[in-house]
């Protein structure tokens, strides 16, 4: 009878084991799956980063140009031309000369 008992305890050990085993080769195929769906994920994520930066690098330059023309627009230079190109206006004694278009 011992000898009985010693083998079904051996033989419920093993399909312990097995069942074990299985359930971790089951959670390993669900971890690769869902690891091969966060790298897309994670690609994507860092394309999207990249272009952001691009038009972050584009805004500023941008800014950067809104700030040089504002400098600009206070220049005398900038004043003259707007008086000139807009109200058409001249200095005293000048002559201006326009094309019959």
């Amino acid at each position: 009878m011992a000898r009985r008992a010693a083998y079904r305890k051996r033989r419920q050990n093993r399909f312990g084991m097995f069942l074990v085993s299985v359930v971790v080769v089951m959670l390993l195929v669900v971890v690769a799956f869902n690891s091969i769906g966060l790298r897309e994920k994670k690609a994507a994520y860092q394309q999207k980063e990249a272009a952001l930066e691009e038009q972050i690098a584009a805004e500023e330059e941008r800014a950067k140009e809104i700030d040089e023309f504002e400098t600009y627009t206070h220049t005398k230079k900038y004043i003259e031309e707007v008086a000139r190109d807009k109200l058409g206006l001249v200095y005293e004694g000048e002559i201006l000369f326009e094309d019959e278009n």
